[in-house]
């Protein structure tokens, strides 16, 4: 799966929130500000040509939808950051933001009740 760009996966964000629909959709749900129309579909048509999304054309204008889950993003996304800052160590990951103090001890306990309820 290829990387996208901070523009890109803003444009997504938008996309995921609405489902299927039209560049002036994304637009409407786009978080502010907003990029120019023009710069919109020029990110969308990139998406599209990376394999996020598929269109069809209706009439003079193309509807888009997304061709990943956001959750699939997610976990690929997370599990490649992992791998590539933090030797592939979720626990180097908390430990990392406990060490600068991003994280709460509260945070962390609330985590570790987390993950012994998924057992």
């Amino acid at each position: 799966m290829e990387k996208l760009t901070q523009q890109e996966e803003t444009a997504m964000l938008a996309i995921w929130k609405v489902g299927r629909g039209f560049v002036k959709d994304f637009l409407e749900a786009h978080q502010a500000p907003a990029p120019p129309y023009t710069t919109l579909a020029s990110t969308i048509k990139n998406l599209e040509k990376k394999g996020f999304l598929q269109s069809r054309k209706m009439g003079n204008v193309y509807e888009y939808t997304p061709l990943m889950e956001e959750g699939a993003y997610k976990q690929k996304f997370m599990n490649g950051f992992v791998k590539d800052y933090f030797e592939n160590s979720y626990k180097e990951l908390v430990s990392f933001f406990a060490k600068e103090k991003k994280i709460s001890p509260d945070e962390l306990k609330e985590i570790i009740n987390m993950i012994e309820k998924g057992k």
